[in-house]
């Protein structure tokens, strides 16, 4: 059985950073696309991250230059370093490795 285990979300302020963690039992997450993903209070899940197997990365032009995924092999964990964060970054944020999700975690930015 897969799990996907997130922490690190948090109540900031604008400009302040954040790191999302999500950690992986029962998956190798070098062996999938791994992501992070949000979803603010009426919108639409929005794909903001992706790494790839060759740890390649893909950006959300909303994120881009302030959001760094990456994943430590050695710790089967996917992370989502974040800084400038702004007000609209406000959401559950949710990890997906191979088709299934974390649990989510919100992060809340006041102006």
């Amino acid at each position: 059985q897969v799990q996907l285990v997130e922490s690190g979300g948090g109540m900031v302020q604008a400009g302040d950073s954040l790191r999302l963690s999500c950690t992986a039992r029962g998956r190798t997450l070098s062996a999938y696309v791994g992501g992070w993903f949000r979803q603010a209070p009426g919108n639409q899940r929005e794909l903001i991250a992706r790494i790839l197997p060759n740890r390649k990365t893909n950006y959300a032009d909303s994120v881009k230059g302030r959001f760094t995924i990456s994943r430590n092999d050695a710790e089967n964990t996917l992370y989502l370093h974040m800084i400038s964060l702004k007000p609209e970054d406000t959401a559950v944020y949710y990890c997906s490795v191979g088709g299934d999700e974390g649990q989510g975690t919100q992060v809340t930015v006041s102006a």
